[in-house]
């Protein structure tokens, strides 16, 4: 068995409801108030028991996470757009074409200016009439191919923003349904039950176990040691000491004649 995976965010999370699960089930409450072990000290350990827990489902966590993969970067790959750009700019010469579309009003804009400017500007100064007639034909003229070719721009703009738009909804659409497919729910199911099985249930088995063995016994009260009546009396002396009873006092001696 290769190195074992580690868990990300969305792991992490299934992790932790499968541990409350455990935690939840009757076997693990029936021995949490046997062994007075309290809840939250055993879900703490279990969440910090990861490394310990997890190898047991290793091979189904792999294939999980495979089918995972598979189905994101597989959409990824399918839903991205192409590189010189959005829409129909993908064939040739709609690089040209998408230039011309933004520099033909900014041109025809500053033309129309120009012409106008130099056209009103004869006109105002009374010198050459027929060309400053012209030019202002000519002011006008490109200033109406600006509002044009301006207009056909937004347009186009708008265009293949709402395409590039439905695209990506598509696109976050497909990506959802695969992840929702039946294998994949199937392989995370399979991970969970592996999990809570092969992993954590027998984990928190030991926890228990091991904490109602250190448990220390109930403490015996005050003089339960010496409790017994052979021991209790106020005449008692240990051995080699004497009793509390006072000696008896000695018959006085005979007087010598």
């Amino acid at each position: 068995m290769g190195r074992p995976i580690r868990l990300g965010d969305e792991d992490s999370s299934d992790y932790g409801r499968a541990l409350d699960e455990v935690i939840a089930s009757p076997e693990i409450q029936r021995l949490l108030e046997r062994s007075g072990v309290p809840g939250g000290r055993l879900r703490v350990r279990g969440l910090a028991a990861v490394a310990r827990t997890t190898p047991a489902a290793d091979a189904e966590h792999r294939r999980y996470a495979a089918l995972r993969r598979r189905a994101r970067g597989g959409r990824r790959h399918a839903g991205s757009p192409p590189l010189s750009g959005p829409g129909d700019q993908e064939r040739p010469g709609a690089g040209v074409l998408a230039v011309l579309g933004v520099l033909t009003p900014v041109l025809a804009a500053v033309a129309a200016a120009t012409f106008l400017l130099l056209g009103y500007g004869l006109r105002l100064a009374e010198a050459l009439p027929s060309l400053a007639g012209t030019l202002v034909g000519v002011g006008w003229f490109s200033l109406v191919v600006a509002a044009v070719t301006a207009l056909v721009s937004v347009v186009a703009l708008y265009r293949t923003a709402a395409k590039q738009s439905g695209a990506d909804a598509v696109a976050v659409s497909d990506l959802s349904a695969s992840l929702d497919s039946p294998a994949l729910a199937h392989a995370r199911e399979a991970w969970l039950v592996a999990l809570r099985d092969r992993g954590i249930r027998p984990f928190l088995l030991r926890e228990i176990a091991e904490a109602t063995a250190s448990a220390p016994g109930p403490r015996e009260g005050p003089g339960s040691r010496f409790s017994s009546p052979a021991f209790a009396g106020p005449d008692f002396s240990g051995p080699g000491f004497a009793g509390s009873a006072p000696p008896a006092p000695r018959p006085p001696r005979p007087e010598r004649p």
